[in-house]
């Protein structure tokens, strides 16, 4: 039984001492979506969803919850927050190219319409990411109508 104590205090004292550590955050300036916004025009119903269901982790600017303090936790949402912009960094848009712009929002229709974005885990604790269906058909709407420019800008080059 002593051995068991002994091991539960070490574990303990490692989990406080963890909590003096953890990964940079993804704390930029939220003008970097702006440009994306100008871009895409997004009417206003569109721009909450982007902003309460994709931003956090497909921009430079994370609004972090509270939980986000406590390591291991801290490092499995950096993670999470990494992946996503990996695959669409909305802050990134203007570096991307007329096909690649286009591309991005097929790929974002595609996961909007099988409702693998916004993430479960991620809804879990931000309910109002969870979209309805009206919300996400109002996505796919403008994402396919934004589709339509890039397509034309490709042809026109």
């Amino acid at each position: 039984m002593k051995i068991i104590k002994k091991i539960v205090l070490l574990l303990l004292v490692v989990f406080i001492i963890a909590q003096f550590f953890g990964p940079d955050k993804n704390e930029g300036d939220f003008s970097s979506v702006e440009a994306f916004y100008a871009d895409t025009n997004p009417p206003e119903d569109v721009k909450m969803i982007l902003t309460n269901a994709c931003n956090d982790c497909h921009s430079d600017s994370t609004r972090y919850p509270w939980y986000n303090n406590i390591t291991p936790v801290n490092y499995w949402l950096a993670e999470h927050v990494a992946d996503g912009k990996k695959h669409f960094d909305v802050s990134k848009w203007n570096d991307y190219s007329d096909k690649k712009k286009d591309h991005k929002l097929d790929e974002l229709i595609e996961m909007v319409e099988e409702k693998e974005m916004p993430l479960d885990s991620y809804t879990w604790t931000h309910g109002e990411a969870k979209l309805s269906q009206d919300q996400i058909d109002s996505v796919i709407t403008w994402a396919k109508k934004v589709r339509l420019k890039y397509a034309f800008l490709e042809e026109a080059q």
